[in-house]
């Protein structure tokens, strides 16, 4: 992924959870995501489409989550609070959509917020081609870590990755 679309999303992690969340991150080190690796938790999931495809999830261990949410709503939450998976939603909607905003040149739009809760389990991205790689931003608070994770195909790469994953499924254009 390109650092121009990288570090709207550490802008906007930022902002969010400390202008609606009361809360502090520190951004650690993006990395990829290792294949195979679920997650723990809730996740918020948020997907992209337009001139960028792919998916913005929040990733939270369960304890972390209804920390974040609780904050964020100014009332005490647990995962079966009937407000706690809008909380996480519109926590996702806002991280994607302030990274969207920064996005130079780019027209893409969010979907409505889905939330995942259980542990474990795997958010499989379809809008962006298979085998689209996820960047992982780990972020550190006070209320513990969390972390983001982005798949996203801009403009003719996206094209091109579907082409190559069709490709090598064995289909023909």
């Amino acid at each position: 992924m390109d650092v121009r679309y990288i570090n709207p999303f550490i802008i906007s992690i930022k902002d969010v959870f400390s202008t609606m969340a009361g809360v502090e991150v520190q951004v650690l080190k993006p990395k990829m995501k290792a294949e195979n690796s679920s997650s723990v938790g809730v996740t918020g999931v948020i997907g992209l489409s337009g001139d960028a495809t792919g998916a913005c999830l929040l990733c939270f261990p369960t304890d972390v989550a209804c920390k974040l949410a609780s904050s964020f709503s100014g009332e005490e939450m647990s995962e079966s609070h009937p407000d706690f998976a809008d909380a996480i939603g519109e926590l996702a909607n806002m991280v994607a959509g302030g990274a969207k905003a920064q996005f130079d040149g780019l027209a893409v739009s969010i979907s409505l917020p889905s939330v995942v809760i259980g542990d474990p389990h795997e958010v499989i991205v379809t809008g962006a081609p298979s085998g689209t790689p996820r960047l992982v931003i780990p972020c550190q608070t006070e209320l513990g870590q969390f972390h983001v994770e982005v798949a996203m195909v801009v403009g003719n790469d996206a094209g091109q990755q579907r082409t190559n994953a069709a490709n090598a499924a064995g289909a023909t254009s």
